[in-house]
């Protein structure tokens, strides 16, 4: 069953890759999607994290179509959204945004919705999304201008990685640690599991 069951992941994340090989699973294929992520009007952060794992699911599920060597895959989409209250935080490409963002961060509580869907081998659609708590410590200017320098805000929701230096500004985390990362690994073993992947079979194989 293992051997003819195949995940398309719509990400290049490096970071959602890593997480799936520690699950010991490992993707097909990878099939990054570049939508618009814009927030449509009042969108809330929870409803855009949803609607944004599904397009990807979608669009790649339409990019697959006429490859009769991938009928029937699995097809993963995730997408990460951090918050303060209702205001969504930019995925920073300018250091000035970078900056603004971490200021904002700074000493107060914010929420990482990650919402995932998973397309099965039966075109059935299946979503979640995972919401963690996020408090920062008070940061000093010279705590955000190294991190600025490092580059590790690059491509991040948010403008930080969890999983590099902006860990040490994490004062306490209220939910799932590999949401924050970018794909909560418990939600995501489930849903697979509970859609027929064999994801023991992988940890047997590795």
């Amino acid at each position: 069953m293992t051997a003819t069951q195949k995940l398309i992941l719509a990400s290049g994340s490096p970071r959602r890759v890593e997480l799936l090989a520690q699950a010991g699973i490992e993707p097909a294929r990878l099939l990054p999607m570049d939508l618009d992520e814009t927030p449509k009007r009042a969108e809330h952060p929870r409803s855009l994290a949803r609607r944004l794992s599904a397009e990807k699911a979608k669009a790649a599920l339409a990019a697959i179509k006429g490859e009769p060597g991938w009928d029937g895959s699995y097809i993963l989409a995730a997408d990460t959204v951090v918050c303060v209250g209702r205001r969504i935080l930019p995925k920073p490409e300018l250091l000035s945004e970078a900056s603004s963002t971490l200021h904002l961060l700074s000493g107060r509580s914010h929420r990482v919705y990650t919402g995932i869907c998973l397309v099965t081998p039966d075109r059935t659609i299946r979503q979640k999304v995972v919401d963690t708590k996020v408090r920062f410590k008070r940061l000093s200017g010279l705590d955000i201008e190294t991190y600025l320098a490092s580059g590790q805000w690059r491509g991040k929701a948010g403008g930080y990685g969890i999983q590099g230096i902006a860990g040490s500004f994490v004062v306490k985390l209220v939910g799932s640690y590999t949401n924050v990362v970018g794909l909560p690994l418990y939600e995501t073993v489930n849903l697979l599991i509970g859609e027929g992947y064999d994801v023991h079979g992988r940890w047997l194989e590795g």
